[in-house]
């Protein structure tokens, strides 16, 4: 039986391997874990990422201030069972302008800042903070 909610997946176990304290974590590859992964890079959220045996794996590499995990709470907004969207107007803030959603627009990925101001709604993926 196949995986109900992938990104779920891949939110806990960045979660987890940061509790734990561990430096990288390997989750299944796809193209929409690679563009939400993408993103956290280029926020600061994480070092970096890479690809392994041929696209089958996506080695995210995380990062800490003075032995702290940066992400204190990664949370799933829209799930297959409940889809959560909104429209220009209505995007979140995360923690007063200190986190960070990801959002689906039809333009592709972005975070809820860039979203507002390409003035574009979409699906809450997930909030980072």
């Amino acid at each position: 039986m196949g995986m109900t909610d992938p990104i779920a997946d891949f939110l806990t176990r960045i979660r987890n391997a940061q509790l734990a304290r561990q430096h990288e974590v390997l989750v299944p590859y796809s193209k929409l874990k690679y563009a939400i992964a993408q993103l956290l890079e280029r926020e600061g959220w994480v070092i970096g990422l890479a690809t392994q045996e041929h696209n089958r794996w996506l080695k995210v590499l995380l990062k800490y201030d003075q032995g702290k995990p940066i992400i204190a709470n990664l949370r799933r907004v829209s799930t297959p069972g409940r889809r959560v969207y909104v429209s220009r107007h209505d995007l979140p803030k995360v923690l007063n302008g200190m986190g960070m959603a990801i959002i689906s627009t039809p333009k592709g990925l972005m975070t809820n800042n860039e979203a507002r101001k390409a003035r574009l709604g979409g699906e809450v993926i997930c909030e980072i903070f």
